[in-house]
């Protein structure tokens, strides 16, 4: 069993990190919340004062942190004190480019890097069944894998540095913008007299079917699950899926990409949020548009 740091032990982190002490490894981790830090250290985590206690003589460190300035910073503190050859995974979602400097950080350390940014939401992270979309070499993969194993169910080698955080992108993009038309479909059915049920059933076997809609109905009832069910308390914050939009809208802007539904995507969810909407599940949205309608 290996000896893991864990930095960030916030919603997504501390269930992670929990996984990793049920499967018999020696977790120590550090947040800056003393609450956070607490309620992990209820879960089997070794509690550290600083991020640098925590990966002194670690063989793993896993960072899962807000932004991309908050991984630059905590991994030019940590990599002063980690030992050559130690696996550094970063499983924040941040920008290609600030993942593609953590990495040369990281080589310059002489340190393996992953970049392994997640799906699933704070449900997955409990249940261990997280997506993990991995970019770094084969060899830091390799050792990564059997780690990621404890706390998902599908990990995924993208390529090389940063190429999981484009994946991570992409695929936020692609679900913000389903869940736009997921949301409207489900308004326009409601104004023509159709009812929740009814449009369900047909869409979710249909060519209309999609997670969105299959998985996490934003509407209650078809499926019990999904947080609609309970008052939109989120799985997947719509603050958190803002940002997943503004990445990918930056990526765009950078790379010459024409990506207008997730340009208007983006658009949506932020106004969403100047509502007060941001800490509400991102489904929500449909009330957004029922006030519109």
């Amino acid at each position: 069993m290996a000896r893991i740091a864990f930095i960030g032990l916030g919603n997504m982190g501390g269930p992670m990190a929990a996984n990793l002490v049920k499967s018999g490894h020696e977790v120590l981790g550090f947040d800056l919340a003393a609450s956070v830090l607490k309620a992990a250290e209820e879960s089997g985590v070794k509690p550290a004062s600083h991020a640098s206690q925590a990966v002194k003589d670690a063989d793993i460190i896993i960072t899962m942190l807000p932004q991309g300035r908050h991984v630059l910073t905590a991994w030019t503190d940590i990599l002063q004190s980690a030992a050559q050859g130690t696996l550094v995974i970063d499983c924040s979602t941040i920008d290609v480019e600030s993942s593609r400097k953590a990495h040369e950080m990281a080589k310059a350390a002489s340190c393996l890097s992953l970049d392994a940014p997640v799906s699933g939401g704070t449900g997955g992270a409990t249940a261990g069944t997280l997506t993990f979309m991995a970019g770094g070499s084969e060899d830091a993969f390799a050792r990564a894998k059997p780690i990621l194993e404890a706390m998902g169910k599908k990990i995924v080698h993208c390529g090389e540095a940063g190429a999981g955080q484009a994946a991570k992108i992409c695929n936020n993009m692609i679900l913000g913008i389903s869940m736009v038309g997921v949301c409207e479909a489900f308004v326009l059915a409601e104004k023509l007299g159709l009812s929740h049920q009814a449009l369900f059933d047909v869409a979710s076997t249909s060519s209309g079917q999609c997670w969105s809609i299959n998985t996490y109905c934003p509407v209650p009832g078809p499926v019990p699950t999904s947080p609609a069910n309970n008052d939109y308390k989120p799985g997947f914050a719509a603050a958190l899926m803002l940002k997943d939009l503004r990445l990918s809208q930056e990526a765009a802007l950078a790379s010459g990409a024409s990506t207008p539904l997730g340009a208007e995507a983006a658009q949506l969810f932020a106004l969403f949020e100047k509502q007060g909407n941001g800490g509400r599940d991102f489904s929500a949205i449909i009330e957004m548009f029922r006030e519109k309608a």
